[in-house]
């Protein structure tokens, strides 16, 4: 917003938001215990400042205006953005979520070309395979290779089908190579 209007309270409000991210810069990696105590301590004041000041900004700018938009957009979405100060698990942004699905919403459109529903409910079950053994750390290709040969041998039963989750899959792989599976 600020480099588009060059707003003085534009430029304000990414101060007080960039505040929130030194603050976060100095947590990262840390406990969720330890990043909810920092955030009590030192990003509560500032967010309930910045509740504050932003509702005294909206009844100085025009209502109509992008930047009026932009702050009653905030404003309505309050008790969402300041989900992070009460569990020290989350983080101030949905960055990390984003960056992990931007693969799929790029190829999105290919799902187009699918076919028919058949064929998009097909590659909607494929991109979500792929994205659950991305967000597990388990190689997709070698992952699905094996859980498809263990199925069409027969080795892995219809009953046994949650041992080929990711998850699951990736903690046998572990405890063979440790010797202990």
């Amino acid at each position: 917003m600020f480099v588009a209007t060059k707003s003085p309270i534009a430029e304000e409000a990414v101060k007080r938001i960039a505040a929130l991210y030194a603050i976060e810069s100095g947590i990262r990696g840390e406990p969720a215990e330890e990043r909810q105590r920092v955030r009590h301590e030192q990003s509560r004041p500032l967010v309930v400042a910045m509740h504050v000041w932003l509702t005294e900004q909206l009844s100085r700018i025009p209502g109509a205006s992008t930047l009026a938009k932009a702050i009653r957009y905030a404003l309505n979405h309050w008790s969402g953005l300041v989900l992070f100060l009460e569990d020290g698990r989350l983080e101030l942004d949905t960055n990390t979520v984003e960056r992990a699905i931007r693969p799929v919403t790029i190829v999105r459109k290919n799902a187009l070309f699918a076919g028919n529903d058949n064929g998009g409910r097909h590659w909607a079950i494929i991109a979500t395979l792929v994205q659950s053994a991305k967000l597990n750390g388990v190689e997709p290709l070698a992952w699905l290779t094996d859980v498809l040969e263990r199925i069409v041998s027969g080795r892995t039963r219809q009953h046994e089908l949650e041992t080929l989750l990711p998850w699951n899959w990736q903690a046998a792989r572990e405890a063979e190579a440790a010797g202990t599976g």
